[in-house]
């Protein structure tokens, strides 16, 4: 689980086979007191992968800032890039995500039929479509 801010407004790409993806940046801040009393901040930054509908909705409601709770689960890659290094890429492929915080006044309110669908849960399995 994640609560954090976009990194940059959202880009979705299609696969061949028409499948939905965006991959975005989110920052979490940690914000504390050191042994001196002084207030610090620590930000993380962590890549977030949606899928289909999840990413259709990624797509349309979420821009550079935008307050996000995500639910999902880890997934680490590695591959040599061009000049032959290994390298390792640890993602959080989201499972579910909520719009926090206030929204612009050009968007729709919070409680019309599309801002519920960005509770939506997204398997995202390559298997099957059924629902269990």
């Amino acid at each position: 689980m994640l609560i954090g801010n976009a990194g940059r407004d959202p880009e979705i790409r299609h696969l061949e086979n028409g499948t939905a993806v965006v991959t975005l940046p989110i920052a979490t801040t940690e914000r504390f007191k050191d042994r001196n009393g002084e207030l610090k901040e620590q930000t993380e930054w962590h890549t977030v992968v949606f899928w289909r509908n999840l990413a259709e909705i990624v797509e349309k409601h979420v821009r550079k800032g935008s307050q996000l709770y995500i639910e999902g689960r880890l997934r680490t890659r590695s591959w040599e890039d061009q000049s032959g290094q290994k390298r390792v890429m640890t993602e959080i492929v989201a499972e579910t995500m909520r719009l926090l915080g206030r929204r612009p006044e050009s968007q729709e309110p919070r409680n019309t039929p599309v801002a519920a669908a960005t509770d939506a849960i997204v398997d995202t399995d390559d298997g099957d479509d059924l629902p269990f």
